[in-house]
């Protein structure tokens, strides 16, 4: 009987390192694939200019800073007026962690945890060295600003009074991406060795519904409704100078012509026409500075949105949406 309990018992044993070791094989070759992919150079990679970190993990902290404003300008019966309205800005604190390109993050706002900022934005970017975009969404109603019209007294728009909602997606296509890397300069994937620039191609949308509310106090409110969506086409250029071993800037600029435009706005029961005038453009501007040392890397980036429809005779409205991020990683 201790016999057979014996041999039971080495038998279940055996079962089970067998089966570790089945999942420390199954482990380390989906590890080795992975592995195998992240690295590899691909033959349209020049590694003069581009190159992998040798590393597979990477820890990251960013402080992001965001900020919208919304201009207008244009002529009401015979008379000239300007507006600019700016939301609160926005800041951010955020922990990414990376194994083989694929990331996890998680970010908090002290200001909203505060009861601060009531507004809400969602900023989603993927930056490939081939092709790459970024989705950027806001909900606010903390804008604050004036409005001028010729003859009259200045008019101060309150916070509460106009609510934004807006969704930018721009998309980029790198035609040298052997030798230019937009990831370089703003996932930090990969790592710019010389100078190189490449054209791109760009594809824009904006999608946007603003609401001004009216206002029993003020006799001049009335209730507004602006509602567009645009899609622009075009190229552009970015350029990755490297000035000496560990150091990156990045400058990068893609207008698009708007080849779509729907727009209406009303102003109380009155629908106020809004006709396409050349050049209506989405213009999307990037620029950065990396510097890396041993395994350690710390910069600052920043993406930039503008939009312009319409013309200053009648109705104008431009669009500015920014972002600026710095960062310090860690590669083990």
């Amino acid at each position: 009987m201790r016999y057979w309990t014996l041999v039971s018992f080495l038998l279940a044993f055996t079962t089970m390192a067998v089966a570790q070791s089945h999942d420390q094989q199954v482990r380390a070759h989906v590890d080795s694939t992975l592995a195998a992919r992240y690295f590899q150079k691909g033959g349209n990679l020049d590694t003069n200019y581009i190159t992998r970190p040798t590393t597979k993990w990477t820890v990251v902290a960013r402080l992001n800073v965001s900020g919208a404003k919304i201009e207008s300008e244009g002529t009401d019966n015979g008379n000239h007026f300007k507006s600019e309205m700016k939301a609160d800005y926005k800041s951010t604190l955020s922990l990414a962690v990376s194994y083989l390109g694929i990331s996890l993050s998680a970010s908090l706002n002290p200001a909203k945890l505060m009861g601060k900022y009531s507004d809400y934005e969602l900023n989603f970017n993927s930056y490939g060295k081939r092709f790459g975009f970024d989705i950027i969404y806001q909900n606010a109603h903390n804008f604050t600003g004036w409005h001028d019209t010729d003859g009259m007294e200045r008019i101060e728009l309150p916070e509460e009074m106009l609510s934004v909602k807006t969704l930018n997606v721009n998309a980029y296509y790198a035609f040298n991406s052997s030798r230019f890397s937009y990831p370089a300069a703003f996932s930090q994937s990969y790592i710019q060795r010389k100078s190189a620039g490449s054209f791109l191609l760009a594809v824009s949308g904006q999608g946007q519904h603003a609401k001004l509310s009216e206002r029993p106090d003020l006799d001049w409110a009335q209730e507004m409704n602006l509602k567009m969506t645009n899609i622009g086409i075009g190229a552009g250029y970015g350029y990755n100078y490297v000035p000496s071993q560990g150091w990156l800037l990045h400058i990068s600029a893609l207008p698009t012509f708007i080849v779509y435009s729907k727009t209406s706005m009303t102003i109380g029961d009155t629908r106020v026409p809004l006709h396409y005038h050349f050049p209506e453009a989405i213009i999307t501007g990037r620029g950065a500075v990396v510097h890396h040392w041993s395994n350690k890397f710390l910069g600052l980036s920043m993406v930039f949105n503008f939009t312009n429809i319409g013309h200053k005779e009648s109705l104008t409205v431009h669009n500015i949406k920014w972002r600026v991020r710095t960062f310090f990683g860690l590669r083990f």
